[in-house]
């Protein structure tokens, strides 16, 4: 203190200045640097969005002219590559810009797009800003509720609309495209294209197909209520189908109506008697679509699965996504099997309401090449499919399915394993079981009563297999029995399509291995996407099961009771079941109780490289069944298809998997004797390795193939033996699975066709077979 009072009036002020300019300045306020980084983050998302945007929109899908005009639909493809049709197209009445009312022009854009005319870019900033921030706070489904009529268009003719695909990515395109057409394009064009596209329901394309089909109007002479519920259902064509949902359809048409009374569109009195107007006001009665093309006509019933599995496989709409559809049909198959059944050329039918339901598969591969879901339908469009929707009781097919399949897999029964076809009751019941003809064979081998069809021995096969065997090994075949008939009169038929069944029987075909059906080889949206389609196969039994029953199905052409579907010199294997009336159906028609009189007959055939699965019957069983003659028809189309589609292909026996023992067994013995050596008294049998015969013994030669010397016939006899129950030598003869070859049975054959006498013991009871 001293020493600065002693300093010199001009030292102290250096110093004082010394010591003020060294102070710190005061910091700048908060606020601006606030704003200075959010302007800077800005500024950086801002080139991130761009280049982002800039980076999706260069791989952005062309878009034409063509496209913007086109109809949306899809267009179907058979497995060679060629197109067999397109959805849609030809049901569309195009207008031109000059024939649209200004009224549906004034409704459309009230309710889709209502800036759309004072759009520059082809989108709308405000409706993206609003639908993003309601995506972020959880308000919208998906990047959604920003599209301007202009990017609906790009979305309709290049896009998919599944609400999956709606991804940054896609509404990145879907901009960029927009504001290339509206630089190209005038707002009328726009709406012209968008008007003609949209889908309407029912197969029907833009809004004056629409009004024809819901009003059989033009647009020039739709009411404003008409107009309203026309501009509206594109939105949603079978959520807003005034048919089916009256109320909902409504509610839609009322919001147009109330958008272009907010908009200065209409007045307030004529919204009022719009909406005051039934949805049904000049609506026409629900009608059928229709086929006039004869191809269409042709593939119909396959299209109707098609369109079922696209829309299940990939959640894309057929009808609006613009798709390439590869199927695998053949179309020479199923040209043929249309033929077959709507002609007389083939096969002669009793008349017009006798119906079938076909499926031809590749056991290879599980891919459908052809199907019939009804004959004689008329030019009805997607009409009802018999042959993949109608679950009518199998039944004898369901034998090798449900009962001998099992049984050889779980408990390796022989071909020759013994059964008793005897009077049967079902366990805790009094209902008694029969078979067609009322009569009993006694001692059977399985091969018999597989080849003769036999009810009494394959309900008892089912009860020894038991039911959780059955159940499990008929679900490794793609048939999930429900709960309500897992009971043992299922043994001899139960609720089944073809479809199931020719899958089924597949595995039989290719030694073992199940590839469930499918119809869909690829589909390509309008952007590039491929999705391909294939069956996994999966391992359903052993490859010795497989053989066995086949070895055995080779009979019922031969000599068994399919013989009307055999084919000279085709190595094939098959099964016939039809199935009987109830008690209840009998006394609502008992002329149905009349001697051969069947509900259904089905035959399900096979080759190495096909499996064709056929259902015969009516759609009213109970006005009109099959007759004893009738039921043979469905091995005749069964025939008549697979001689076609077998000329073009190898014709191959199975090969005897080492798996798989031939024994020549004694006629009769019980267990079965093999016998060694030559003797007309034996039938060639298959036994599971390592569960052979266990006893066998030489054979006698007869008188006729001895010599005449008697120390020849001396040494014959001596040669008698029986051996001790040990392992069998695997160079035992090995049985051809040649159709010309089969082993021959004891008991006697029936007629070719299949008679039928229903039993008075109710459903299930006899005379499946």
């Amino acid at each position: 203190m001293a020493d600065n009072q002693n300093m010199s009036r001009m030292a102290r002020r250096r110093e004082d200045k010394f010591t003020k300019g060294s102070a710190p300045k005061p910091p700048k306020r908060l606020w601006r640097r606030i704003l200075k980084w959010t302007l800077l983050a800005i500024l950086a998302f801002f080139i991130l969005g761009v280049g982002l945007f800039s980076w999706y929109a260069k791989d952005a899908p062309e878009v034409t002219q063509a496209k913007l005009e086109s109809g949306g639909s899809s267009t179907i493809y058979d497995r060679s590559g060629n197109e067999i049709t397109t959805l849609g197209l030809e049901s569309r009445d195009y207008v031109k810009a000059s024939e649209i009312p200004q009224q549906l022009k004034d409704a459309v854009v009230s309710i889709e797009d209502r800036r759309f005319y004072d759009e520059k870019l082809g989108v709308d900033p405000v409706r993206i800003i609003g639908a993003a921030f309601n995506n972020i706070t959880g308000t919208s489904d998906g990047l959604q509720g920003g599209s301007t009529l202009t990017q609906q268009l790009i979305k309709l003719s290049v896009f998919s609309t599944k609400s999956s695909d709606q991804t940054l990515r896609r509404k990145a395109q879907e901009a960029w495209l927009a504001m290339q057409v509206q630089q190209k394009y005038s707002k009328d064009q726009i709406l012209e294209y968008y008007i003609n596209k949209v889908f309407m329901n029912y197969g029907q394309y833009g809004m004056s197909t629409g009004a024809k089909f819901y009003f059989n109007k033009s647009l020039k002479d739709l009411t404003l209520a008409q107009t309203a519920f026309i501009a509206g259902l594109p939105q949603s064509p079978a959520g807003y189908d005034p048919y089916e949902y009256p109320q909902k359809a409504t509610q839609r048409r009322n919001a147009v109506i109330d958008a272009m009374l907010r908009d200065k569109k209409i007045t307030a009195t004529a919204a009022k008697q719009a909406k005051a107007t039934p949805i049904t006001d000049g609506l026409k009665p629900k009608q059928q679509q229709t086929n006039t093309a004869t191809n269409d006509k042709v593939i119909d019933s396959y299209l109707t699965q098609v369109i079922a599995e696209v829309k299940k496989k990939t959640g894309l709409n057929p009808y609006t996504d613009n798709l390439d559809i590869y199927t695998n049909i053949d179309m020479g198959a199923q040209s043929r099997l249309y033929d077959i059944v709507n002609t007389d050329e083939y096969v002669n039918f009793p008349d017009d309401a006798f119906q079938t339901g076909v499926t031809m598969t590749d056991p290879n591969n599980g891919q459908v090449l052809a199907q019939i879901g009804g004959r004689k339908t008329g030019d009805v469009r997607l009409a009802y499919n018999r042959a993949a929707q109608n679950t009518r009781s199998n039944g004898s097919t369901m034998k090798p399915l449900m009962d001998y399949g099992p049984a050889i897999e779980y408990l390796n029964y022989s071909t020759y394993e013994q059964m008793t076809d005897e009077p049967y009751t079902y366990p805790g019941t009094s209902i008694s079981l029969y078979d067609w003809d009322k009569k009993y064979q006694g001692r059977i081998s399985m091969r018999t009563a597989l080849e003769q069809s036999r009810n009494i021995p394959a309900v008892k096969t089912l009860s020894t297999v038991g039911m959780a065997n059955a159940v499990k090994f008929l679900s490794g075949l793609g048939i999930n029995l429900p709960s309500s008939e897992q009971y043992l009169s299922s043994a001899i038929g139960a609720s089944v399509n073809t479809v199931q069944e020719a899958g089924a029987y597949g595995a039989f075909a290719n030694g073992g291995t199940y590839y469930k059906p499918y119809y869909v080889s690829k589909v390509v949206t309008a952007d590039g996407n491929t999705q391909t389609f294939n069956s996994q196969g999966n391992r359903a039994m052993k490859s010795s099961t497989a053989y066995m029953i086949t070895d055995m199905l080779k009979g019922v052409l031969t000599k068994g009771t399919g013989t009307s579907a055999a084919i000279s010199g085709l190595y094939q294997a098959g099964k016939t079941g039809t199935t009987d009336y109830s008690d209840a159906e009998l006394q609502q028609n008992p002329a149905l109780n009349a001697t051969g009189i069947a509900k259904d007959a089905w035959f399900t055939g096979y080759t190495r490289s096909r499996v064709i699965s056929v259902w015969t019957g009516y759609d009213k069983p109970t006005s009109h069944g099959i007759s004893y003659a009738e039921q043979t028809i469905s091995q005749e189309i069964y025939k008549a298809l697979m001689t076609y589609t077998s000329q073009s292909l190898t014709n191959r026996d199975w090969t005897k998997p080492d798996t798989v023992e031939s024994y020549n067994i004694l006629k009769g013995s019980n267990p079965g004797t093999a016998i060694t050596g030559g003797s007309g008294d034996t039938t060639k049998e298959l036994y599971v390795r390592g569960h052979g015969p266990s006893s066998r013994k030489a054979a006698v030669e007869s008188s006729s193939s001895s010599s005449s010397s008697s120390s020849s016939s001396s040494s014959s006899s001596s040669q008698e033996s029986i051996e001790s129950s040990s392992s069998v030598s695997s160079a035992e003869p090995v049985v051809s699975a040649s159709a010309s070859s089969q082993p021959v049975s004891q008991e006697p054959s029936t007629s070719a066709s299949e008679a039928t006498t229903p039993s008075s013991g109710g459903a299930g009871t006899g005379g499946n077979h």
